[in-house]
Protein backbone atom coordinates (compact mmCIF):
# COMPACT_ATOMS: atom_id res chain seq x y z
CA UNK A 1 0.00 0.00 0.00
CA UNK A 2 1.74 3.41 -1.00
CA UNK A 3 0.86 6.20 1.35
CA UNK A 4 0.54 9.32 0.05
CA UNK A 5 1.03 12.59 2.52
CA UNK A 6 -1.87 14.89 2.95
CA UNK A 7 -0.69 18.24 2.15
CA UNK A 8 -2.93 21.12 3.80
CA UNK A 9 -4.91 23.59 1.92
CA UNK A 10 -2.87 25.84 3.61
CA UNK A 11 0.49 23.97 2.55
CA UNK A 12 -0.96 23.27 -0.90
CA UNK A 13 -1.03 27.14 -1.97
CA UNK A 14 2.27 27.99 0.00
CA UNK A 15 4.19 25.44 -2.23
CA UNK A 16 1.87 26.91 -5.51
CA UNK A 17 3.41 30.69 -4.20
CA UNK A 18 6.77 29.71 -3.89
CA UNK A 19 6.49 27.81 -7.54
CA UNK A 20 5.11 31.45 -9.12
CA UNK A 21 7.68 33.07 -7.16
CA UNK A 22 10.81 31.02 -8.73
CA UNK A 23 9.67 31.57 -12.09
CA UNK A 24 8.75 35.57 -11.64
CA UNK A 25 5.01 35.17 -10.88
CA UNK A 26 5.03 38.05 -8.28
CA UNK A 27 1.24 38.75 -8.40
CA UNK A 28 0.20 35.25 -8.49
CA UNK A 29 2.55 34.23 -5.60
CA UNK A 30 0.77 36.79 -3.84
CA UNK A 31 -2.53 35.35 -4.19
CA UNK A 32 -1.69 31.76 -3.88
CA UNK A 33 0.51 33.29 -0.37
CA UNK A 34 -2.66 35.17 0.44
CA UNK A 35 -5.00 32.17 0.16
CA UNK A 36 -2.70 30.04 2.54
CA UNK A 37 -2.88 32.84 5.00
CA UNK A 38 -6.51 32.39 5.15
CA UNK A 39 -6.18 29.04 6.23
CA UNK A 40 -3.59 29.62 8.47
CA UNK A 41 -2.80 33.59 9.30
CA UNK A 42 0.08 33.21 11.48
CA UNK A 43 2.16 30.82 8.99
CA UNK A 44 5.61 33.07 9.37
CA UNK A 45 6.98 31.16 6.02
CA UNK A 46 3.89 32.40 3.96
CA UNK A 47 3.98 35.93 5.41
CA UNK A 48 7.87 36.61 4.77
CA UNK A 49 7.92 34.65 1.43
CA UNK A 50 4.60 37.28 0.19
CA UNK A 51 6.81 40.07 2.06
CA UNK A 52 9.35 39.55 -0.60
CA UNK A 53 6.70 39.19 -3.71
CA UNK A 54 6.03 42.64 -2.48
CA UNK A 55 9.50 43.87 -2.34
CA UNK A 56 9.73 42.43 -5.61
CA UNK A 57 6.93 45.08 -7.20
CA UNK A 58 8.57 47.56 -5.05
CA UNK A 59 5.26 47.33 -2.28
CA UNK A 60 7.76 48.17 0.09
CA UNK A 61 5.03 49.12 2.43
CA UNK A 62 3.12 46.31 1.83
CA UNK A 63 6.39 43.96 2.81
CA UNK A 64 7.19 45.96 5.71
CA UNK A 65 3.25 45.25 7.27
CA UNK A 66 3.55 41.27 6.31
CA UNK A 67 7.01 41.28 8.10
CA UNK A 68 5.82 42.85 10.97
CA UNK A 69 3.28 40.62 11.50
CA UNK A 70 5.82 37.70 10.96
CA UNK A 71 7.63 39.50 13.62
CA UNK A 72 5.03 39.81 16.10
CA UNK A 73 4.15 36.34 15.71
CA UNK A 74 7.29 34.84 16.36
CA UNK A 75 10.46 37.48 17.25
CA UNK A 76 13.23 35.26 17.69
CA UNK A 77 13.68 34.84 13.89
CA UNK A 78 16.39 37.09 12.23
CA UNK A 79 15.40 36.95 8.58
CA UNK A 80 12.13 38.38 8.99
CA UNK A 81 14.33 41.53 10.82
CA UNK A 82 16.66 41.44 7.55
CA UNK A 83 14.19 41.64 5.16
CA UNK A 84 11.96 44.42 6.53
CA UNK A 85 15.44 46.51 7.37
CA UNK A 86 15.96 46.03 3.11
CA UNK A 87 12.39 47.55 2.73
CA UNK A 88 13.14 50.57 4.48
CA UNK A 89 16.64 51.01 3.02
CA UNK A 90 14.76 51.04 -0.36
CA UNK A 91 12.25 53.29 1.45
CA UNK A 92 15.51 55.54 2.26
CA UNK A 93 14.54 55.03 6.07
CA UNK A 94 18.15 54.39 6.54
CA UNK A 95 17.83 54.63 10.50
CA UNK A 96 14.75 52.58 10.80
CA UNK A 97 16.84 49.87 8.24
CA UNK A 98 19.80 50.09 10.99
CA UNK A 99 17.74 48.99 13.76
CA UNK A 100 16.21 45.71 11.94
CA UNK A 101 19.71 44.94 10.93
CA UNK A 102 21.15 45.22 14.70
CA UNK A 103 18.21 42.78 16.06
CA UNK A 104 18.81 40.23 13.12
CA UNK A 105 22.42 40.69 14.18
CA UNK A 106 21.78 40.52 17.89
CA UNK A 107 19.59 36.65 16.81
CA UNK A 108 22.06 35.77 14.32
CA UNK A 109 25.69 37.20 14.38
CA UNK A 110 27.41 34.74 12.04
CA UNK A 111 25.35 36.46 9.36
CA UNK A 112 27.74 38.22 6.78
CA UNK A 113 25.05 39.96 4.50
CA UNK A 114 23.86 40.97 7.69
CA UNK A 115 26.79 43.51 8.63
CA UNK A 116 27.27 44.33 5.13
CA UNK A 117 23.56 45.79 4.81
CA UNK A 118 24.08 47.30 8.12
CA UNK A 119 27.03 48.82 7.01
CA UNK A 120 26.00 50.09 3.74
CA UNK A 121 22.92 51.61 5.18
CA UNK A 122 25.52 53.59 8.07
CA UNK A 123 27.61 54.16 4.95
CA UNK A 124 24.39 56.46 3.65
CA UNK A 125 24.11 58.33 6.91
CA UNK A 126 27.89 59.35 7.12
CA UNK A 127 28.63 57.10 9.93
CA UNK A 128 31.79 56.12 8.31
CA UNK A 129 33.59 54.74 11.09
CA UNK A 130 30.45 51.89 12.08
CA UNK A 131 30.21 51.14 8.63
CA UNK A 132 34.03 50.24 8.58
CA UNK A 133 33.87 48.44 11.35
CA UNK A 134 30.75 46.17 10.02
CA UNK A 135 32.23 45.96 6.84
CA UNK A 136 35.33 44.20 8.39
CA UNK A 137 32.99 41.83 9.96
CA UNK A 138 31.01 40.92 7.28
CA UNK A 139 34.39 40.33 5.48
CA UNK A 140 36.03 38.13 8.16
CA UNK A 141 32.52 36.16 7.94
CA UNK A 142 33.02 35.57 4.09
CA UNK A 143 31.17 38.26 2.14
CA UNK A 144 32.56 40.71 -0.64
CA UNK A 145 32.83 44.08 1.39
CA UNK A 146 35.67 45.25 -0.40
CA UNK A 147 33.58 48.03 -2.01
CA UNK A 148 32.38 49.14 1.30
CA UNK A 149 35.58 48.67 2.61
CA UNK A 150 37.52 51.30 0.51
CA UNK A 151 35.10 53.56 0.84
CA UNK A 152 34.72 54.17 4.59
CA UNK A 153 37.74 52.43 6.50
CA UNK A 154 40.80 54.36 5.95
Amino acid sequence: LLVIPFLSFSQVFFESGNVKYINGDYSGAIIDFSQALRDNPNYVQVLSNRAACKAKLKDYYGAITDLTKAIDIDPNIALPYFNRARAKYDLKEYKEAIIDFTKAIEIDSNVADFYLARGISKYMLGIFEDACKDGLKARNLGADASALIKIVCN
